[in-house]
């Protein structure tokens, strides 16, 4: 595989800051502005809005702004491919938006523009499958100066398939010419990669920490870590790799909702995927049922420092009592002066819990926190086995500060298969949600993402670039994906 450097990277891409695009924010003003008010954003996709706003959330608009289905017209060529997933966007110097979108089944990273309306005008791949040797690319973040201190960067996980589970690294305004080479961050280890989640540039004023979500399955001992990476402010190269030991707790169903306990963050030295789980184990490392998206709490210093993450959950016989079946969401407290030192965790909501608030769980899976709330986005796994747990993906609003737990929307399937996208049959998914209200100054707007699983071409062909999924590495997923415009969300 051909690597570049980051520090040869990270000299192009300060460049790229300097020329290619700036920062809008909002005023607390602007986030008590109506969405009508905010931005002229339409449902510019051919495909309909397939998404049930729920009771509480009526006055929240949706739009479908691209899917699979639809062709751009400065680039009819280019298709939104299968199982849409992380993104990143930022704004351009001249007013446009340029959007970095991991396309997981499609092993591969698209950029598209989007004008000052989020309209997409431009589709391209700065990514592909023979630069990931076709490893899917799940959830993704993206490093800026604004939030970060460093960048821009955009880290992706390699999770599923291919020979690369790890932490790609890739310059948003890269030339498409580069697609077929690829940086990987061997420093952040190999993982089962869902997500590589760096703490905003308050939490630790001369560092750069780094959470990693490892989505690794296991039907008999709970094996997904939660992996920690720190380094001098900027540095994704020369750190070092921690793993967490929990006080009184053995195993995760040890941990109970709504109770803390002590961390102690130990050194891993191990890089590769099968030594680090091992040395995991040895060294008495928590292993979860599956960890996959992370995020923390934006605004002041001590806000982020509050880490969350989301474990999906796996149903098996060999898994009871030892890991979440059903899905939880968890609570990091770090340390104010070194991400080092003891911290705590907390189960926040436990899918588990049948008669408890997150009873309806069913495989929650990413996350996006702003300063008051977490908005949690359920890939179900496919055992909707109580009342509670029998519906469509869910997207669930958590307050911060009060504890409520709220459903915002679901996946709407039955309307979907009455007009030809797929079958009730197959769950969807919600996923790749981020806040863009800052990026746009549009208030209180996100995008969010449905891969859309059974909905496939009449024909057969499947929803496959062949600029992303190059010759005979990867194969073809037929599924179609959708991408949203969310506003009217409080943040």
């Amino acid at each position: 595989m051909n690597t570049k450097t980051i520090k040869n990277l990270s000299l192009s891409l300060a460049l790229g800051t300097a020329l290619c695009f700036t920062f809008t924010s909002c005023s607390d003003d602007d986030d008590d502005a109506s969405p009508s008010e905010a931005s002229t954003v339409s449902s510019y996709s051919k495909s309909p809005v397939l998404v049930d706003l729920k009771a509480g959330f009526e006055d929240v608009k949706v739009f479908n702004i691209l899917s699979s289905e639809d062709q751009i017209e400065a680039t009819p060529d280019f298709i939104y491919g299968s199982m849409a997933d992380g993104a990143g966007l930022l704004k351009n110097s001249d007013g446009t938006y340029t959007l970095i979108n991991n396309i997981e089944a499609d092993y591969s990273v698209a950029r598209i523009t989007l004008d000052a309306n989020l309209k997409p005008t431009k589709g391209e791949y700065i990514l592909n499958s023979a630069a990931t040797t076709g490893t899917a690319q799940c959830s993704g973040t993206l490093i800026t100066p604004d939030e970060h201190g460093f960048g821009p960067l955009y880290l992706s996980g390699g999770e599923w398939e291919g020979s690369t589970q790890a932490v790609f690294a890739t310059d948003p305004f890269r030339n498409t010419s580069e697609a077929g080479n690829a940086t990987v961050l061997t420093a952040l280890g190999q993982w089962t990669t869902e997500n590589a989640v760096p703490l905003g540039k308050e939490a630790y004023s001369d560092k750069t920490v780094v959470f990693i979500g490892d989505d690794q399955s296991n039907n008999e001992v709970p094996s997904g870590q939660l992996a920690m990476y720190v380094g001098a402010r900027g540095d994704l190269e020369s750190g070092k790799l921690y793993g967490f030991k929990v006080s009184g707790a053995d195993v995760e169903m040890d941990m109970k909702e709504g109770k803390s306990y002590d961390i102690e963050f130990v050194e891993l030295t191990e890089k590769t995927l099968a030594e680090l789980d091992a040395e995991c184990k040895a060294k008495g490392v928590m292993g979860f049922s599956r960890v996959e998206d992370i995020d923390y709490q934006k605004g002041s210093a001590s806000n982020q420092r509050e880490v969350y993450f989301c474990v999906t959950g796996r149903k098996k016989d060999g898994l009871v009592g030892k890991g979440s079946l059903y899905g939880r969401l968890y609570k990091i407290t770090m340390n104010e002066n070194d991400p080092t030192a003891p911290a705590k965790i907390t189960c926040v909501l436990d899918g588990d819990n049948l008669t408890g608030k997150a009873k309806q769980f069913h495989s929650p899976d990413n996350i996006v926190v702003t300063e008051n709330y977490a908005y949690i986005q359920e890939d179900p796994n496919g055992y909707p086995d109580t009342n509670d747990k029998s519906h469509f993906a869910y997207v669930y609003q958590y307050n911060l500060k009060t504890g409520d737990l709220k459903v915002v929307m679901e996946c709407d399937q039955a309307r979907g298969a009455s007009l030809g996208y797929g079958s009730t049959e197959r769950n969807w998914e919600f996923t790749g949600m981020i806040d863009i209200s800052e990026t746009t100054g549009m208030p209180n707007t996100f995008l969010l993402i449905t891969q859309n699983h059974g909905w496939e071409k009449a024909d057969g062909t499947p929803f496959t670039d062949p600029k992303a999924v190059v010759g005979a590495v990867g194969r073809d997923y037929a599924e179609g994906s959708m991408l949203y415009v969310i506003q009217g969300l409080p943040r």
